[in-house]
Formats: structure tokens, C-alpha cells, sequence
């Protein structure tokens, strides 16, 4: 099982990106994935910033919504709140509540692989499997 991260889909996204083919290995080999709302809402936002087509980006994440193969995990009120209490307990850290709710999220699924080029995932003790 793995956990899609930002990094990691625009990556599996942007077929013009170096680490495209390795991410698309990850996902392709992985039987389940997991990924949350907040992770897609900072896709999109990443995707436009980007100037990446938004009706491309847009399909990307309908695919995936639509996907078997991928569970979206719908944050809620206590999830939310404990991503603050790590962020508050970690400000040595320059954490988003996006990368704080993706870590809570891993450790109540027990995954410790995730599809990501973020630094953050390996300062939390998980595994970055598009390492820079």
C-alpha cells in the first residue's frame, strides 16, 4: 500500500517530468493506494500554478476519484484537528496542515511508503519513494 502525495501526482501527472516513468512504476505495482481530499485540492492548485491545462489536471483527478484501485480519504473534524496538534507539537518543522493530515493518515493505515519527492515525508519517518 502507498500514499499518493502532491509531489508524487504531479510527477505521475506531468509526463515531461524526469521522475514521470519511476512514479508510474510505483503506482502501476501498487495494488492499493491511498490518497486524501486536501492532497487533491493542493494537486489542482499545483497543477495551475504550474500553467498545466486545467481541464487535464481536472480529468486526472476524476480518474483517480473513479479509480478501483485508489482510496480517497475524506478528512474530518478530528483528523483535522489532530494535523494541528502535530503541527503545534513539531514547529521545528515547516510542515503544511497538508503534509501533517497525510501523516496521520499513513499512521492510521499503517503505510510508511509514499509517492512523493517531499523531504517532510522522511523527516515524519516515512519513505519517499521519488526521493530527490
Amino acid at each position: 500500500m502507498i500514499f499518493l502525495d502532491t509531489s508524487g501526482l504531479l510527477c505521475l501527472f506531468d509526463a515531461s517530468d524526469a521522475k514521470h516513468q519511476t512514479a508510474k512504476t510505483y503506482f502501476d505495482i501498487a495494488v492499493n493506494k491511498i490518497v486524501t481530499n486536501y492532497v487533491v485540492a493542493e494537486f489542482v492548485a499545483l497543477a495551475h500554478a504550474r500553467r498545466m491545462p486545467r481541464s487535464t489536471a481536472l480529468e486526472f483527478v476524476v480518474d483517480l476519484h473513479h479509480s478501483s484501485e485508489v482510496m480517497m480519504i475524506y478528512l474530518d473534524d478530528q483528523l483535522h484537528q489532530v494535523a494541528l496538534a502535530t503541527l503545534q507539537s513539531r514547529l521545528d518543522k515547516s510542515w503544511s496542515r497538508c503534509d501533517a493530515t497525510s501523516f496521520e493518515v499513513m499512521r492510521l493505515y499503517k503505510i510508511t511508503d509514499a509517492l512523493t519527492t517531499d523531504h517532510h515525508c522522511e523527516q515524519a519517518g516515512y519513505r519517499s519513494l521519488l526521493k530527490v
